[in-house]
């Protein structure tokens, strides 16, 4: 059990004292930091950004893809008592610097891809903007004309290179449990990006709650796939495994199959956060085809006691891809396809779906790999209570409603919108629709707002239809809605699988050819939904929809206005 009053800095203080020499952070390829070294350069960070004007309670962005020196900076500006800002490297420049003046930051930490997109910004706006790559500090706004790299301004660029007197500097107040740590500004299905303020208490109570239902200690080693500015990746894959002595590897490119592939026999992970779409298209791309390539094994894949077999036999093949030594491979941001699910329980595979928002620090409801439940996320996480309201007397579906100690403070300077999702008695409404059986196991419907009323009064959710359309073969994703009263699918085919078709046929035979699939396909799903939730048209979406960082759809994006 974790001291109840750790804040951020004194979790680290801990950790570094527990386990000093053992590799806390690392780039393949690249260097590590040891529990020792980050504790020592997060102090060279704090120092720096007092001898900047940073006070208590500023705020400082943190704009860079996946390195040590993240994590660095996190615990620099969070052991100071001043608030961490990350921003998601994929915000176009816009959205960054609406952030930046919404939040009013003293400084900023961004990596050298990154920092032309603070070209709009006057320095005013941003303070002090740090190079993360190297701890060089650079004058006026980078990618201006005007700006200018200070080679000689560094932090700590080596374990011995130390900010002269940065031991000796203390903050005017330090943190407390209570304290805001963080301001995670989302990227939503719905477009709208608000401020989640996180305290020290939500993140730590969300990693010990973690900590009680999945067994991670200091010999795990973990391969960062997901961006550490979402909460998931931040609490789930980065604060709580460094509370208990483990070691987090990053790769410097997209985790494409070329990048990942022995990046995965490089490290060999024994825990990894996932998202669905990694492991969807693995099972799509490789494991499925493989076990139907022939007439004789598609019908024996028909067949349930075949297919647990040759599931057992791809989930062996599978382990060994991961490295050989995965013990906990965990699944959440958006919901994972059944077929998948089923494969990976069949396979043995050591997966375990979580459920939770950013504005829960993010988890609210999961298990361990050896107590999952198909298609459920688990029971909450102890020390958080989840209640469903307004639900139906038949169904038992209803919203479900989050009470604990991980719960947002608010959002960041907007009280409306506060006061809207946690109400007068700080239950939050989490506009998810589900149910639960008896044993406190969470089922997700959907989203409230997605939800559509048919015309016989029954609930219609978008994404259980969406999730019978995926699991055709050539189909990689799907959105459903509604529009004049009937129900409409767009497609986006699996175009590597009709590659050949692709380029043999001509343009207006491939049309034909696609319009003949989607007619297939329509008469297949309707075959399988109630007469109710039958898809009046499918629509060929030609590019891949544009998703959320945990490759949820922006579904606003692609949907009618109501």
């Amino acid at each position: 059990m974790l001291d109840q009053h750790l804040t951020l800095r004194t979790a680290l203080e801990q950790s570094a004292r527990r386990f000093s020499d053992r590799p806390a952070l690392a780039m393949i390829d690249g260097e590590t930091l040891t529990y020792a070294q980050l504790r020592r350069r997060a102090q060279d960070v704090s120092a720096f950004l007092m001898q900047r004007g940073v006070r208590y309670g500023d705020r400082v962005v943190i704009l860079a893809e996946n390195m040590p020196n993240w994590g660095v900076a996190y615990f620099g500006v969070t052991g100071m008592g001043a608030v961490a800002v990350p921003i998601l490297p994929d915000f176009p420049a816009a959205d960054i610097a609406r952030i930046i003046r919404h939040a009013e930051v003293s400084a900023v930490f961004v990596s050298k891809r990154l920092a032309g997109r603070l070209a709009e910004l006057d320095p005013s706006e941003t303070g002090p903007v740090v190079l993360l790559e190297d701890w060089t500090e650079v004058s006026g706004v980078p990618g201006s004309e005007e700006s200018v790299v200070h080679g000689t301004t560094r932090l700590s660029v080596l374990p011995a290179d130390r900010v002269e007197g940065a031991a000796q500097v203390i903050p005017e107040r330090l943190p407390e449990r209570d304290d805001l740590a963080a301001i995670v500004y989302t990227s939503g299905t719905t477009g709208h990006s608000k401020g989640v303020m996180l305290s020290h208490g939500n993140i730590l109570a969300d990693a010990e709650g973690t900590l009680q239902i999945v067994d991670i200690g200091e010999e795990d080693r973990l391969l960062s796939i997901l961006p550490l500015s979402h909460t998931y990746e931040c609490t789930l894959g980065f604060i709580t495994p460094l509370l208990v002595g483990a070691s987090i590897s990053y790769i410097d490119k997209p985790p494409t199959a070329a990048v990942l592939l022995p990046a995965l026999q490089q490290v060999k992970p024994t825990v990894m956060c996932s998202v669905p779409l990694i492991i969807e298209k693995i099972y799509k791309g490789r494991v499925l085809p493989e076990l139907t390539k022939s007439p004789l094994l598609r019908r024996a894949y028909g067949i349930s006691f075949f297919r647990k077999v040759l599931h057992r036999l791809a989930g062996k093949k599978l382990m060994k891809t991961f490295g050989g030594e995965m013990r906990l491979f965990t699944i959440g941001g958006a919901p994972l396809a059944p077929d998948v699910e089923l494969f990976l329980r069949e396979a043995r595979f050591p997966y375990a779906i979580g459920y939770g928002l950013t504005e829960t620090s993010p988890l609210v409801a999961g298990t361990g790999p050896e107590r999952t439940r198909y298609r459920s996320t688990g029971p909450a996480l102890p020390g958080t209570m989840i209640r469903i309201v307004n639900a139906n007397p038949v169904t038992r579906e209803g919203e479900i409603q989050i009470k604990g100690p991980t719960v947002m403070k608010g959002y960041y300077r907007d009280p409306e919108r506060t006061q809207q999702i946690l109400g007068d008695d700080g239950w939050l409404s989490s506009g998810d629709l589900g149910v639960m059986d008896k044993d406190g196991y969470v089922f997700i419907k959907g989203r409230l707002k997605n939800m559509i009323l048919g015309p016989s009064g029954k609930n219609i959710y978008p994404e259980e239809i969406e999730a019978v359309i995926n699991e055709h073969h050539s189909v990689r994703e799907s959105v459903v809605y509604e529009y004049q009263n009937r129900l409409v699918a767009l497609v986006h085919l699996d175009y590597e699988r009709l590659q050949k078709a692709i380029q043999t046929l001509s343009e207006s035979d491939l049309r034909k050819k696609v319009a003949a699939l989607l007619a297939e396909l329509q008469k297949e799903i309707n075959a399988r939904v109630p007469l109710y939730a039958r898809i009046h048209k499918m629509i060929e979406q030609a590019e891949p929809f544009q998703k959320t960082p945990t490759q949820k759809i922006k579904r606003h994006l692609y949907t009618p206005p109501m």
